[in-house]
Parts: structure tokens; C-alpha cells; sequence
């Protein structure tokens, strides 16, 4: 079983997960996409990264707006998984930036 983080841990973690905050004990991040298929597009490519790592974040979907929550279920707070995946979302959201710029350059 997956241990809990410290609050000295959380604070390091949301050091390098600068655009996640610490909300009712998850990790919680919220964006806008440039519209609904790339928001879409941005939810598959973080369920196929959760499936590798079988660790599966809470997502809520606006039209184009997403918010993720990572927690450990299992443990009922925080753990290494849970910021393994906000950094791996952190990287799918940066590609999707990337290529938003790209298209539209």
C-alpha cells in the first residue's frame, strides 16, 4: 500500500506542480482548451497515461474546460503516485499547448 505524503512533502511537490493547488485533500488542477475536441483529445491521451501506470485521476469536463484531482483512493490522501501523475498530466497539457501554438503560428 502506497504511503501518505508528509505536508512537508505536499509542499515540495506543489513546488514543482506549479499550476496545481491542494484542495479538499487531492491535488487539483483547472484549465481552459482552445474547444471541446482538444479538451477530448487531452482527456485520452491522460487516460492511456493512467492506464500505464494504473493510477487514475478524477476528471471533470466543461466544454472546454478541465479540471483534474489526484488522489490515492486506497489510502484516502495524497501519495508519490499521485504526484507521478500530476507530472505527467503537466506534460500532456504542455504538448496540447505546444501544438495549439504551433496551428496557430
Amino acid at each position: 500500500m502506497p504511503e501518505l505524503l508528509s505536508d512537508e512533502e505536499k509542499g515540495k511537490a506543489l513546488g514543482r506542480l506549479q499550476d496545481w493547488r491542494l484542495v479538499e485533500g487531492s491535488f487539483e488542477r483547472t484549465l481552459e482548451l482552445a474547444d471541446f475536441p482538444q479538451a477530448i483529445q487531452v482527456v485520452n491521451r491522460v487516460a492511456e497515461i493512467a492506464e500505464s501506470l494504473d493510477h487514475h485521476p478524477d476528471i471533470d469536463i466543461r466544454w472546454r474546460t478541465l479540471t483534474f484531482r489526484c488522489i490515492t483512493h486506497s489510502v484516502n490522501g495524497l501519495t508519490e503516485n499521485d504526484v507521478t501523475l500530476a507530472e505527467r498530466i503537466d506534460g500532456v497539457l504542455a504538448d496540447a499547448a505546444a501544438g495549439q501554438a504551433a496551428s496557430a503560428g
